[in-house]
């Protein structure tokens, strides 16, 4: 906390208040409120601050005194832009706990928890909603002025328009603006996700008279057959379902869209836009009637009992076992009583069956939050949170930072998921960890759910500190998938091998489409070949800016760098030697798609990785094909993983299970097993029986028999007595120092001098400096230092405390010249 002395005012009160900025810096910085603004002035509010020479920006009031500051002197807060606080008590206090546990400044949390939105600063960039219709005739003189300003020069900062308006309180026009949809902020402008639309077909209530509806047939009889056969199969259809969607029309009748578009004009049919599940899911959930089995019932009363006692409790479910129920049933009880659900998932995208699902049980109560709705949309789901308007919020980890005020439960579904660590920039945060903290402050309880726990949280429900749940069976007493192994050595000394498939995998494939059945086949890789080598001098390309070889890609013909996004131009030519003798090595999910396609010509075949899914709706696209059978056989990375669901999926194929098992990692069997275990919880989920076949070089790996016997116990066992023989969590707190700068001579001595001065409080608890696996990223090489510290040795907020000291002390001496340091807080 800053010094400050005390103001005297003989008529008068003068008022300072601490802000946060959004800014990576070590303290809040305080400001002088003018006096006519005393009154206005509350905790949670934005305010627009001069920060520096000239830079504006939007701070949020965390404090407010009567105390100045003593080593310089308070500037005065322009604008006060909130009528009422945007930021609650308890997220200031959850964003105290996020920065000083994650070893990271208030401001970078504020990056992170507010929409860009509610942020602006004099570089904010700002364009029109070209999609938005409005009255120019309403606007103000000033917000016509910057209307018109941005059809001539399509994109300017707050800085610009501060000039082109010539006053410094700019910020609350834009504000209105930005309520009214009229301008975007640049940055932030990114590809909605729009869930699936289906037109569904009613019959006009007129026609339910019989008398009516007879009448209709003869008139359509003689004048229009077509129309006559699309309305005869629509009474057929109402018979067996609610809901009847204009495709199942068409195929139905055999007439074409023209008919169903001429009944609809002259009124006889009604059509409905609707909002459906992407994603499998069977028509007795569409009602609140469906009935939990004996087992979930059991778990649900069990869970219910834990909460007694514990805040946190681990539902731990075989694929397919109904978790989704129990949530459902619990999101009943907590809105029942009046509190706010939080729903975390790892992957928005991938579970939007998730989405459409809880809507039909809870209607507008939910909102939806993420990095795919544009910055508009999450200032209003931030608001309609705020307002206590939505009772369940379904997001990704961003939504910890939504301003609840009478959260209840907080859902982590699969749980395990690396996808809830956020690894750049900082916080580096764990939204799993964050959720339970922030259920604290709350007084909520937390439901962690998964197949395949993280081995954190396992331990913790083992010691007792969480409570635990155990699914064993799937739900409707579906088989688990049969799961073979295939070995590559032993195909490929009997040249059984067909590129890179066994002649299992191959036969399995040809079965299910024969059978009219679908197929996902993994490979954990993207691109057409991860390697380019000369045979001669085996010379490699490179990545200009990062110590990575270059990634070959079919689709745009170059080789990429995904770390960067550098590309170039594939050689022809070896340019160390002159040879034109290249190869490919290895192999990705574009060269699996291409080669599969020779061998089965007839199969429609698709592919889903980071590549295929950048453009708009390109991700919707595919489910929706898979859904409707267009698809036979998927291609995929870890993306295949997570949350699909689907009914005709009944072969599994994971290409090369060694890529996985590899990894120099002490995590690589824990993660394996799960990748592993979640891919095959892809097939037969619902009547029929799946098939997984694991192609691998190593048949006898302890891992794979583990996943074959479905054994999570045998597996966390074997690796909880490495884990403690080696020192790792979670009987060890791993903190790491990435110390970066672009000389690697340079970084050396940094990260010497830095591991030093951390032995002499930590002893052997420090290790290295070394390089990590990928030792140059964008130009930056990069030594790692890490601290191991004991569970119950040292008080882990005490040695953040040195940590940071020592890092202060090192970014004040000339050695620090021109590098980063980045602590990480449990890293993996």
């Amino acid at each position: 906390m800053l010094e400050f002395a005390e103001v005297q005012h003989t008529d008068r009160k003068t008022l300072f208040v601490e802000v946060v900025l959004p800014l990576a810096i070590a303290k809040n910085y305080t400001y002088r409120v003018p006096y006519e603004m005393n009154n206005a002035v509350a905790v949670g509010k934005r305010v627009v601050v001069q920060f520096g020479k000239s830079k504006l920006y939007t701070a949020i009031i965390s404090s407010i005194g009567t105390l100045a500051p003593e080593k310089y002197e308070a500037k005065y807060i322009i604008e006060i832009l909130d009528d009422r606080p945007i930021v609650t008590d308890g997220q200031l206090q959850f964003w105290k706990w996020v920065s000083e546990y994650y070893m990271c400044y208030a401001g970078e949390v504020m990056n992170a928890a507010l929409p860009s939105a509610l942020k602006l600063a004099s570089e904010t960039r700002i364009i029109l909603n070209k999609n938005f219709e409005f009255d120019r005739s309403a606007l103000h003189d000033k917000e016509f002025l910057i209307v018109e300003a941005l059809n001539i020069q399509p994109e300017l900062t707050v800085s610009d328009i501060i000039k082109l308006l010539g006053q410094k309180t700019v910020m609350p026009i834009l504000k209105l603006l930005f309520e009214k949809n009229i301008i975007h902020i640049s940055e932030e402008v990114s590809e909605r996700y729009k869930p699936r639309s289906r037109t569904f077909i009613t019959l006009n209530p007129i026609y339910h008279d019989q008398e009516n509806l007879k009448e209709l047939f003869e008139i359509l009889e003689k004048r229009a057959p077509k129309q006559a056969d699309a309305v005869l199969a629509y009474i057929k259809l109402s018979r067996h379902q609610k809901s009847i969607s204009k495709n199942e029309l068409i195929e139905e009748s055999g007439a074409g869209a023209a008919s169903i578009k001429s009944l609809t004009e002259k009124e006889i049919f009604i059509t409905e836009e609707k909002n459906i599940s992407r994603l499998y899911y069977d028509e007795e959930d569409a009602n609140n009637s469906f009935e939990l089995s004996e087992q979930q019932q059991d778990i649900l009363s069990h869970i219910r009992n834990e909460f007694i006692e514990k805040d946190v409790v681990l539902l731990h479910g075989v694929t397919a076992s109904g978790k989704t129920q129990i949530y459902i049933r619990l999101i009943e009880e907590m809105i029942n009583s009046g509190r706010q659900v939080l729903y975390l998932l790892p992957e928005i995208a991938l579970t939007t069956h998730i989405i459409e699902r809880l809507r039909m049980y809870f209607g507008v109560n939910i909102g939806v939050y993420h990095s795919r709705f544009n910055d508009n949309e999450r200032v209003e789901v931030w608001q309609k949170v705020l307002n206590n308007e939505y009772k369940v919020v379904l997001g990704a980890r961003s939504s910890v930072f939504l301003p609840f005020n009478n959260l209840g439960l907080v859902i982590v579904d699969e749980e395990h998921e690396t996808s809830y660590k956020q690894f750049d920039p900082a916080p580096r945060y764990n939204a799993r960890d964050a959720a339970i903290f922030l259920a604290n402050i709350h007084k909520a309880k937390v439901l962690l759910g998964s197949a395949t726990p993280s081995f954190e949280s396992y331990y913790n429900a083992r010691i007792h500190k969480y409570g635990l749940a155990e699914l064993t069976e799937r739900y409707g007493g579906v088989k688990l998938p049969e799961i073979e192994v295939v070995s590559i050595v032993e195909e490929t000394k009997r040249k059984t091998m067909q590129s890179h498939f066994t002649s299992v995998l191959m036969g399995e494939i040809k079965q299910a489409l024969l059978n009219k059945e679908q197929v996902i086949l993994f490979q954990n890789r993207r691109g057409y070949a991860p390697v380019l080598m000369c045979k001669i001098c085996a010379y490699t390309p490179k990545c200009i800016n990062c110590d990575v070889s270059l990634t070959y890609h079919k689709s745009s013909g170059k080789l990429h760098c995904h770390y960067c996004g550098y590309k170039e131009e594939c050689p022809q030519i070896c340019p160390a030697c002159g040879s034109t003798h290249l190869e490919y090595k290895g192999f990705g999910t574009e060269k699996v798609e291409d080669e599969l396609a020779l061998l089965l010509p007839d199969a429609r075949i698709a592919r889903m990785d980071l590549d295929t899914t950048r453009s708009r709706n390109s991700l919707q696209n595919i489910l929706n094909d898979l859904e409707e059978k267009k698809i036979d056989i998927l291609v995929g990375t870890q993306m295949v993983a997570k949350g699909l669901d689907f009914s005709d999926v009944t072969v599994i194929g994971i290409i090369n299970a060694d890529s996985l098992l590899k990894f120099p990692d002490y995590r690589a069997n824990e993660r394996s097993f799960q990748m592993l275990a979640q891919v095959s919880g892809r097939a037969g989920r619902r009547d029929k029986q799946g098939k997984v076949l694991i192609q691998t070089y190593d048949p006898g790996h302890r891992v794979i028999k583990q996943v074959i016997e479905n054994d999570y116990k045998d597996l966390y066992f074997t690796e909880m007595e490495e884990r403690k023989s080696f020192k790792y969590p979670p009987f060890y707190r791993i903190i790491n120092l990435d110390v970066k700068h672009k000389d690697p001579d340079i970084v050396n001595n940094q990260a010497i001098w830095l591991a030093s001065e951390l032995r002499k409080h930590f002893g052997d608890k420090v290790i290295g400096p070394e390089f990590p696996l990928i030792s140059r990223i964008r130009n930056y090489y990069i030594k790692t230092i890490m601290l191991k510290f004991e569970k119950d040795s040292i008080s882990i907020n005490k040695a953040k405390a040195i940590v940071r000291d020592v890092i202060t002390q090192f970014q004040t001496t000339k050695l620090s010249k021109g590098s980063i340091v980045q602590p990480d807080v449990d890293p993996y």
